[in-house]
């Protein structure tokens, strides 16, 4: 997880034990300010460069929105100073870039923020253990699927190599049928131009051995197809096993493939504008439900809870809370800070009351990295194909978001190869 702090102008970059990395920003200048918000990285590209800003070079590239918002390598001139994205120390940007993954969540706040932990008895509490079972199960199918497959292949191969062996001598005895038989043909011209007697008796000899010798080779060659028969259905035979195994070791890997799929991160959204609950998985969307609040008109706040640690049956959680917690609005740091952000935080999850089955759906796939966010918000209309959820604070500044308009999202697999598409 990153934390860009607008206020402070500073980055940091967490793992589930602390924070790692640290380094000054630039974020937007004013009219084009950066927007305040929960992102995540959607594409990354080491040499990157503008087609709006004169072709500007933007290195260790990481992309937060499709419409142009990224963190990269820039200048910094100790001020917002850039048209939207995040500009970050070259080396920096180099070093982050190494260490993120896709996906990774970067919250960008209006004033300083980090996380702190909190009591999980009001959050999910994992149930899955029948996803982890069905998961182990369906790797170890695999896995036999596999070396059945491997196992297969080696036989099919031996298969074909006896079944070329045996095919030398066939193909032997039919060349030299066929050149038997263009003797004979040759001996036949011969007797039909012969201008003696001795002429003739001599070319009559010559396709009398002919016949003969096509005699010997067709026995011969019935004699090596007999041989060849039960090898060529073995090697048929084989093939068509291994290209059975093949099959089922490609089924066995796509169910292995969904259930090591149900064991990704989830990301739960809660909106109290639309008063409803979303669920990403793998940047797909997998449910839509209403919830309920608690005083539905009074604000709640944006917090985000990431799961970071397993604690026997149930999940250590930590908690970002941005604008509108009570860090911002008193101005609170060092653990009063946090307490305020704790008890906020805690507050907001009191007010929400989510559906049995949606509850029981997330606990189902909650796992290391989940995400519940909930935010006074709507979903941003920059959440969309290929991402997770987007949220931006709305009491905020949004230059940069107001001047690009959004585009698609390219349909991409994960990766880290040439850029798809210029700000």
């Amino acid at each position: 997880m990153a934390i860009v702090s607008l206020r402070d102008q500073q980055i940091t970059v967490y793992d589930d034990k602390g924070w790692i990395m640290k380094a000054p920003v630039s974020s937007g200048q004013r009219g084009r300010e950066t927007p305040a918000g929960i992102f995540t990285v959607l594409q990354k590209n080491a040499d990157h460069y503008s087609n709006i800003y004169d072709d500007a070079f933007m290195p260790h590239m990481q992309r937060i929105t499709w419409s142009g918002i990224a963190l990269h390598g820039g200048v910094l001139p100790g001020y917002p100073a850039s048209h939207g994205c995040v500009r970050l120390p070259y080396e920096f940007a180099e070093r982050l870039f190494g260490a993120t993954k896709l996906g990774m969540r970067v919250i960008v706040s209006p004033g300083s923020a980090a996380p702190v932990m909190i009591d999980p008895s009001a959050l999910f509490r994992p149930k899955t253990g029948p996803a982890m079972a069905a998961a182990a199960a369906t790797a170890a199918a695999e896995k036999e699927a596999a070396g059945k497959a491997e196992q297969a292949r080696r036989a099919a191969m031996a298969a074909n190599r006896e079944w070329l062996t045996a095919m030398v001598p066939v193909r032997k005895m039919e060349t030299l049928k066929i050149k038997a038989v263009w003797e004979l043909g040759g001996a036949d011209r011969e007797i039909a131009a012969a201008a003696s007697a001795e002429a003739k008796q001599q070319a009559e000899e010559a396709r009398a051995k002919a016949q003969a010798r096509i005699g010997e080779i067709e026995v011969q060659l019935a004699a090596g197809k007999v041989e060849l028969q039960p090898k060529q259905a073995a090697m048929t035979a084989a093939r068509d096993a291994a290209l059975a195994a093949e099959k089922a070791r490609a089924v066995a890997a796509e169910a292995a493939l969904r259930a090591a799929r149900a064991l990704e991160p989830v990301s739960v959204f809660v909106s109290r504008k639309t008063q409803r609950l979303y669920v990403r998985q793998v940047r797909e969307p997998m449910l839509e439900a209403p919830v309920t609040f608690i005083d539905a008109d009074r604000p709640i706040g944006t917090h985000v809870f990431t799961a970071t640690e397993r604690n026997g049956s149930d999940m250590r959680w930590s908690v970002v809370s941005l604008a509108g917690s009570a860090r911002k609005a008193d101005g609170k740091d060092g653990k009063d800070g946090m307490a305020a952000e704790q008890d906020s935080a805690s507050a907001a999850l009191d007010r929400i009351t989510i559906p049995q089955d949606a509850l029981d759906f997330i606990a189902e796939r909650v796992s290391l990295r989940s995400a519940f966010i909930i935010s006074d918000e709507a979903l941003s209309p920059e959440t969309g194909e290929a991402t997770e959820f987007v949220v931006v604070l709305s009491g905020e500044p949004q230059g940069s978001l107001k001047k690009r308009p959004r585009r698609p999202a390219p349909r991409i697999e994960a990766g880290f190869g040439p850029p798809l598409g210029r700000f």
